[in-house]
C-alpha cells in the first residue's frame, strides 16, 4: 500500500510515538515525528505535511496551543487530535480550535487508519497533494459563503470593480467578519484565479519566523535551515497573497514588504540574489492603522501603498439577514466533512441566533454550528448564548459592548433554569477569564504585550483569548465600525 502522504506525528511519549510511527510507515505513509509542540512547529515551518496527528497533553506549548497555531497557518490541513482525556469539554475545545477529528486513547490502529483516510479525502487530499509538492495554493470558491444582506452590497460592488485589476486592497473589519472570504472572492473573480491564493497570518509568528515564511531562506541561513525554502511570496507568484492581521507586522518587516510592493523583488533570508515576484497583495486588519501610524508602530509610506482601495466589511450584527443562509451553509459543510451529524438547527436555536449580537461575528457562528452538528446538543449552545434580550434594539453605534468594564459583557446573560452544572461552570469560567483579560488590558492602557506579562500568558495566547471572548480594542472602534 502506498498512501503517498507525509504524516507528522506530534507525541511527547516515546513509548506511544514509536509504535504509532511504525504502524503508519507500514501502512504506506511517509512519517515525520516531533517530541513536543516547539519541535512540531519548527518541522511544519521547515516542510509542509499532508496531515497531523497531535497529542493534546504535552508540556508547553500544549496540544491545544499547537493546534491553534497550526490552524492559523493552514486552515485546511487535516489535524487529528489524540488524547487520553475524553471529557466533552476537551472535545469541544479541540473542535472549536479547528481539529478535523478526535480519537481518544487507547484506540484501535484500524480506527486510526479509517479516520486518517477520511480526513485526507476530498479537499483534505487535494491540500495534501499541494503540500507534498511544496506549495499551498488555496482553491477559493466564490460562492462558498453566502453574502446576501444589503449591508454587503457596497462590498460586493467594490469587489466586482477591483477584482480584475492588480491594485493592492486593504480589508478592514472586526475579527471574524469574513475578511478572508472577501480576499478569496477578489482572487476568484480576477484574471489570477487559476493561480495560487496564499494566506499568512502576520500575528501568528514572531518576526524572525514570519520573515522566513514570507520571503523564504537559503540553506544555512540560520540554525536548522538545512535546505533552501521558498517563501509565501514565491508560492503566490502570478497569484494572490493575503496578509491577514497586517497591523501586527514588525516595523522591520514592513520595510521589506514596502520594497516588494515598490520593486517587485526581494531577498530570501541569507540570500544574495534578488527574487522577482508577480503577486497581487491583499491585506486585512481589525486595527486602526492611522492611529498606529501616529503611535509609530506602522509605517505611513506602507499604509499609503496598501490603501489604494479600502473595503470595510460590516459586522454580523449589522447583517443578521445572513444568519439563516450562513447556518444552512455551515450545517451542510460539516455534515459533509464528518459524514453525518445534526441535520437541521432547531427553531428555538435559530431564534436565539437572531437575538444574539455575535461579538465574534461569522467565526463565532460557524464554531457554534460546527459543535451543534458534531455533538447534536442544542441545549449546550443555548446555554452558551444565554437568554435572549427582552428587546432587540438597534445595533450599537460603536463596539463598546465588546470592551465594556468587567461585569458588563454579554457572557453575563442568564443561563436557562435547567442548565446542566457543567454549563454553569463553563459559563462562570468564561466570564472570569474575560473579566481578568479586560482588567489587565485596562490597567496597561490596552498594551497587549504588557497585559500578557501581567496575566502570565504568551502574547499569541492572549491575542487568541481576546478574539475568543469577543473583546475589541476601543482605539480601533472608529475605523472598524465605519460603514
Amino acid at each position: 500500500m502506498d498512501n503517498d502522504c507525509t504524516v507528522l506525528v506530534i507525541e511527547d511519549d516515546d513509548e506511544a510515538r514509536a509504535p504509532l510511527c511504525e504502524f503508519l510507515g507500514a501502512a504506506g505513509y511517509r512519517v515525520r515525528a516531533a517530541r513536543g509542540g516547539g519541535e512540531a512547529l519548527a518541522e511544519l515551518g521547515a516542510a509542509p505535511a499532508g496531515a497531523v496527528l497531535l497529542d493534546l497533553v504535552m508540556p508547553e506549548p500544549d496540544g491545544f496551543e499547537v493546534l491553534r497555531r497550526v490552524r492559523e497557518r493552514d486552515p485546511a490541513l487535516p489535524v487529528i487530535v489524540l488524547s487520553a482525556l475524553s471529557q466533552t469539554e476537551d472535545v469541544v475545545r479541540a473542535m472549536k480550535l479547528g481539529a478535523t477529528d478526535y480519537l481518544p486513547k487507547p484506540f484501535d490502529p484500524a480506527e486510526l487508519e479509517l479516520v486518517l483516510r477520511r480526513a485526507l479525502d476530498g479537499r483534505g487530499r487535494a491540500r495534501a497533494d499541494a503540500a507534498r509538492n511544496g506549495a499551498v495554493p488555496e482553491a477559493p470558491d466564490p460562492g462558498a459563503i453566502p453574502l446576501l444582506s444589503g449591508a454587503m452590497d457596497r462590498v460586493r460592488e467594490l469587489v466586482e470593480r477591483i477584482a480584475d485589476t492588480d491594485v493592492p486592497v486593504l480589508l478592514i473589519g472586526e475579527s471574524g467578519v469574513g475578511k478572508d472570504v472577501i480576499a478569496r472572492r477578489i482572487h476568484a473573480e480576477s484574471r489570477r484565479a487559476a493561480r495560487p491564493f496564499v494566506k499568512i497570518n502576520c500575528a501568528a509568528l514572531p518576526g524572525e519566523l514570519l520573515e522566513s515564511e514570507l520571503f523564504g531562506h537559503e540553506k544555512g541561513a540560520f540554525t536548522g535551515a538545512h535546505a533552501e525554502k521558498p517563501g509565501k511570496f514565491e508560492l503566490a507568484h502570478e497569484g494572490t497573497i493575503f496578509l491577514d492581521e497586517i497591523g501586527e507586522m514588525d516595523p522591520r518587516l514592513q520595510a521589506k514588504l514596502l520594497q516588494v510592493l515598490q520593486d517587485e523583488e526581494f531577498y530570501r533570508v541569507g540570500g544574495k540574489r534578488p527574487v522577482r515576484v508577480d503577486a497581487r497583495v491583499v491585506v486585512a486588519t481589525n486595527r486602526n492603522l492611522e492611529l498606529a501610524i501616529r503611535q509609530g508602530s506602522f509605517r505611513e509610506d506602507l499604509f499609503y501603498r496598501l490603501n489604494v482601495v479600502t473595503v470595510r466589511v460590516p459586522p454580523l450584527r449589522e447583517r443578521k439577514e445572513e444568519i439563516g443562509p450562513l447556518v444552512r451553509h455551515f450545517v451542510r459543510k460539516y455534515r459533509e466533512r464528518y459524514q453525518g451529524g445534526l441535520e437541521e438547527v432547531p427553531p428555538e436555536v435559530m431564534e436565539r441566533f437572531h437575538a444574539y449580537d455575535w461579538p465574534g461575528n461569522v467565526r463565532e457562528l460557524e464554531n457554534l454550528v460546527r459543535r451543534l452538528v458534531v455533538l447534536r446538543d442544542p441545549a449546550m449552545v443555548l446555554g452558551e448564548l444565554g437568554a435572549p434580550r427582552a428587546a432587540a434594539g438597534p445595533p450599537p453605534a460603536n463596539v463598546a459592548s465588546n470592551h465594556v468594564r468587567p461585569g458588563a459583557s454579554p457572557l453575563h446573560a442568564a443561563l436557562p433554569e435547567d442548565a446542566p452544572l457543567k454549563d454553569v461552570a463553563r459559563r462562570a469560567a468564561r466570564i472570569a477569564e474575560r473579566e481578568a483579560i479586560l482588567r489587565a488590558l485596562m490597567r496597561t492602557g490596552w498594551n497587549k504585550r504588557k497585559a500578557a506579562k501581567r496575566l502570565q500568558v504568551s502574547y499569541k495566547a492572549l491575542l487568541y483569548k481576546i478574539k475568543d471572548c469577543g473583546i475589541v480594542d476601543p482605539r480601533d472602534a472608529a475605523t472598524v465600525d465605519e460603514a
